[in-house]
């Protein structure tokens, strides 16, 4: 089976009009708008970029692994104000991955986990291949490891 793979973001669409709302209406939805203080720090999940200290950032609870399975997932993400969502080429992987200590979670067809491992960013490309060499692997989830937050999906190319 082929270990090439897909890096996907998150599609920024599914925030258009965050950053209309008020902090009000942020608080009644769990989220909070932040200025970026340090760098880096703030991993956006629309453009896999860390922010730019300044920049306007909202920090929303999000279900990322929508799965009928047990492992049915949700959890913190940050989202850029102008961030679109970016495009990568196979076997490419963002930046802002190699300065940090990253949780691999390999599901299969049913979103049942099957494999887990905690690689240095550095590792990253390596750590997928060798992930999807297990036939059962469908896709991959990658994590910030100490927080556990979810960074984005990797497919099979």
């Amino acid at each position: 089976m082929d270990a090439n793979f897909k890096i996907k973001s998150l599609n920024h669409t599914e925030f258009l009009g965050y950053f209309e709302l008020t902090d009000l209406e942020l608080e009644k939805i769990g989220a909070i708008r932040m200025t970026v203080d340090k760098f880096p720090g703030f991993p956006c999940r629309v453009s896999l970029e860390d922010a730019q200290i300044s920049e306007e950032v909202i920090l929303l609870p999000y279900s990322h692994h929508k799965t009928t399975s047990p492992y049915r997932a949700s959890g913190p993400i940050f989202i850029r104000k102008k961030a679109t969502t970016t495009t990568f080429e196979i076997n490419e992987v963002p930046l802002m991955f190699n300065h940090r200590l990253l949780s691999l979670r390999g599901y299969d067809k049913n979103g049942m986990m099957k494999e887990a491992s905690v690689v240095e960013g550095n590792t990253l490309k390596e750590s997928i291949i060798k992930t999807f060499e297990n036939e059962k692997i469908k896709y991959i989830h990658i994590h910030n490891a100490r927080p556990g937050c979810y960074n984005c999906l990797v497919e099979r190319a």
